[in-house]
């Protein structure tokens, strides 16, 4: 900001104000006034850029702060404000050169020697030796944006105040005689339409410097603190990542630090690349297959570039396929019980063993394809025995008990029907009786029905054989009234090598 060399706008600040004493000495000729045109259209320019780089800035700091919010949020949060209070000022001070530029005729807008009036801002600003309400609006307007930067800056920025402090101050003016002069009257009173102009065109500069000033010391504090100490962590590097039990836990505690912002330029892990597209957000995936049992190696490097250098760092660790097991997992496909007479699937595995060398045993179970079937007979559980042979040659072994259960009681349907079953006559009298085990039953499992008993109120029951009404009981159903509930009752059912409980009666209501 302030002290060692001038930067390329400072000294076209310079030259402007050399312009400004230029012009009263030379009674504003039209060169002059021709200038102050070309350092507005600079200016202008200038300014342009400037909103763009800062909208730009506002933009990455929202979207770390969507990635990251606990590191950026509240940065984001504070460039927003100075954003919003930028922008506010900014468009107030465009709106009165939209009021001085109105009187331009139309075409001429680049004719600067024809911008020599002074009494449109003379007109709005002043009246008499007083300011008008406008005047004392704008003054209101520098002040609150100074006040309101400041305190949305909070803590620190100091030289970024001490700049608003000094580029926005309405406090009097000392001119070449040392005389005080009221600010507004020193600086906008007398002067031409096109002098006003690139004088309130240097404020929108100094307001888009500052915005970028904050921009700038907003990312560069967030990446201070991403260097800082806080960001580091102790990592525990394991010889390897399994032990068995009797082994010593060997390893090193290194210091470490986590940063989104460090990728390599390559990558390779066990002789392949990582493609760039899979590093996201410095994380670098590892997809490795796991191979035979046993302890494995995991080998590479990552490359940086350093200025003119390429920086390499050895990628080195270890990692066991399979950990001594100690127990087994038996479980059944489809429930926690096994069902007597039916074949119940069956899987059996022990952890850290492969497949093929697991063996399970118990009465009524066979092995078939990758997995068991169950079929027990008798007692009410079973002990499946499982074993298993260790890459060394040891051998495991361990057990588990299941429960044995009778199927459940079959339900008596009408075309598959069992609850709240309404039928027409003609519909009833075709109608197929059947069982079923009910929809809470994993097994595909049917019996088939064999006879039953068909009852209507006021006459005897039928008994009938199959699973369709026969010519006795449709006799019967045609002297059924409407609303009558007749019964299915008796229904005997089989299943194949299983001795079923008796199947539960099914009622219908007569509809007609």
């Amino acid at each position: 900001m302030a002290g060692g060399k001038q930067s390329p706008r400072q000294k076209m600040i310079n030259l402007m104000y050399l312009v400004f004493i230029a012009m009263l000495a030379l009674n504003m000729s039209k060169e002059v006034l021709q200038a102050f045109g070309l350092i507005e259209e600079n200016l202008s320019s200038s300014n342009t850029a400037l909103a763009a780089v800062n909208s730009n800035s506002l933009l990455d700091l929202n979207q770390k702060a969507k990635e990251k919010p606990a590191q950026y949020q509240a940065a984001a949060d504070r460039a927003q404000q100075v954003s919003k209070l930028s922008n506010d000022y900014n468009a107030y001070l465009e709106g009165i050169k939209e009021m001085l530029t109105s009187t331009i005729e139309p075409g001429s807008e680049k004719d600067y020697q024809v911008q020599d009036k002074t009494d449109i801002l003379d007109n709005a600003f002043f009246q008499g030796d007083k300011l008008s309400e406008a005047g004392e609006e704008f003054k209101s307007k520098m002040t609150s944006y100074k006040a309101d930067m400041i305190a949305a800056l909070g803590e620190g920025y100091d030289d970024v105040k001490a700049e608003l402090n000094k580029k926005f101050s309405t406090g009097d003016v000392k001119d070449r005689e040392n005389i005080d002069r009221e600010y507004m009257e020193y600086n906008y009173k007398g002067y031409p339409l096109i002098a006003s102009k690139t004088k309130l065109t240097l404020l929108q500069n100094e307001i888009r410097n500052i915005e970028s000033d904050v921009m700038g010391q907003l990312v560069q504090g967030e990446l201070i603190k991403i260097a800082s100490m806080n960001n580091y962590k102790s990592i525990v590097n394991l010889d390897k990542t399994a032990f068995f039990n009797g082994e010593t836990v060997t390893g090193t505690v290194v210091l470490g630090r986590y940063d989104d912002t460090t990728v390599p330029n390559k990558v390779v892990i066990n002789g392949q690349e990582i493609p760039q597209a899979d590093i996201v957000n410095g994380q670098i995936p590892l997809k490795l297959g796991s191979g035979s049992v046993g302890e494995k190696k995991i080998t590479g490097y990552m490359e940086f570039v350093e200025n003119d250098s390429i920086i390499k760092i050895d990628i080195n660790s270890e990692y066991a396929v399979i950990p001594k097991p100690n127990s087994a997992t038996i479980s059944a496909d489809k429930m926690n019980v096994v069902y007597r007479g039916v074949e119940n699937p069956m899987t059996v595995t022990f952890a850290g063993v492969p497949s093929n060398k697991v063996n399970a045993s118990a009465p009524g179970l066979t092995r078939s394809g990758n997995g068991y079937i169950m079929k027990p007979t008798s007692g009410k559980e079973v002990k499946i025995t499982v074993t298993g042979e260790l890459p060394s040659g040891e051998r495991v072994s361990d057990s588990g008990v299941f429960r044995i259960k009778d199927l459940p009681r079959p339900i008596g349907t009408i075309s598959r029907e069992y609850i709240d079953v309404k039928k027409n006559r003609s519909n009833l009298a075709v109608s197929t009786v059947g069982a079923t085990f009910g929809d809470d039953f994993d097994f595909e499992l049917t019996p088939r029905v064999t006879e039953f008993l068909f009852k209507v109120p006021g006459a005897p029951s039928v008994k009938v054989s199959g699973t369709k009404l026969n010519s006795a009981a449709q006799g019967n159903l045609r002297k059924a009234r409407k609303g009558d509930i007749v019964q299915f009752a008796g229904i005997k059912a089989t299943v194949p090598g299983v001795k079923l409980k008796t199947v539960t009666p099914v009622a219908v209501e007569l509809l007609d």
